[in-house]
């Protein structure tokens, strides 16, 4: 099959063919139509993670997913051949992903799709939207809550604006002036500040009293952590800790995504329902695959980008 791999340590990322996966018990085969770019595929494509986490060339990329079942493996009763889903790849290695023709997985780990959410919107989702919906949880956003969006117009931020805007938030959200600052607008955030200028003169502007809540998906935590009142949380997708931001008067929780079906499931329905919205920047045939890298470098770039196969 046709993937976008690794074949070798000092190798850059290149469409590759590779061998087919086949499904063993308890697993499924999917064909895939269509897998998001992800901030960890940069991460493994720069060689920052071959001494820290298991593998085997060649690598696959790719983190989340969406496609049909194209086989199922012994004991799999729950989902059929033809069956429409998505998933997010999840493990201690860094492979096989699944930006490629076909990807292996867990029966118990993938999430039936609606039948009326794309393949495309399903995998843009995937590992952005849960680790969103992670992020809102640990912080346990609601109505009273100020939260600053710190990487908004991003895939998490994107969606991290939506959920806590639906959840009673008010949402200061970090975007450059122009198109970006129109995107984080249009889903939901009440402010909008300019992380290019100061920003913590910004923030103060609208919240004079400090935030209830950060989310640290981009920028200085220190800086970030300033713009907190007292008592105030601050989720890191990039391990920041009490230290860094230098308070202890907050309460600062690094966190990864926590991905189940039944969460990536809700956002799904969600979606279904028009209660989320997908930010899709731009997608990419396999054969462009690096190319979808490339754009997703970018730090300009709005919303996701999706490779479809």
């Amino acid at each position: 099959m046709k993937a976008l791999a690794i074949e070798r340590r000092d190798a850059a990322p290149a469409v590759l063919d590779v061998a087919d996966p086949a499904a063993a018990g308890g697993e499924v085969l999917v064909r895939v139509e269509a897998a998001s770019v992800n901030g960890f595929d940069l991460a493994i494509a720069a060689g920052r993670v071959w001494d820290s986490m298991p593998h085997a060339f060649p690598v696959v990329l790719g983190r989340d997913y969406a496609g049909t079942v194209a086989a199922v493996g012994a004991g799999v009763d729950a989902l059929t051949v033809g069956q429409r889903v998505a998933g997010v790849v999840t493990g201690p290695s860094l492979g096989p992903g699944s930006i490629g023709e076909l990807y292996v997985a867990p029966a118990a780990k993938v999430t039936a799709r609606p039948a009326d959410v794309s393949a495309v919107d399903a995998t843009a989702v995937g590992l952005a939207g849960v680790t969103a919906a992670t992020a809102m949880d640990a912080l346990g956003i609601g109505a009273g809550d100020t939260l600053l969006v710190s990487g908004a117009t991003g895939g998490v931020g994107s969606f991290a604006v939506q959920l806590a805007a639906a959840a009673g938030a008010r949402v200061v959200a970090t975007a450059a002036p122009g198109e970006a600052s129109e995107f984080v607008s249009s889903l939901g955030a009440s402010e909008v500040v300019d992380f290019m200028g100061d920003l913590a003169d910004a923030v103060r502007d609208v919240a004079p009293d400090g935030v209830t809540a950060v989310l640290h998906a981009a920028g200085d935590p220190a800086v970030l952590g300033g713009l907190l009142a007292p008592g105030g949380r601050l989720v890191s997708l990039l391990g920041a800790t009490n230290e860094q931001v230098g308070r202890d008067d907050v309460t600062v929780t690094p966190i990864q995504a926590a991905y189940t079906p039944e969460r990536l499931g809700r956002l799904l329905d969600a979606v279904a329902s028009g209660e989320l919205r997908v930010a899709v920047g731009a997608t990419f045939p396999l054969s462009a695959a690096t190319d979808a890298l490339e754009w997703f470098k970018d730090p300009t770039h709005l919303g996701k980008a999706v490779v479809t196969i």
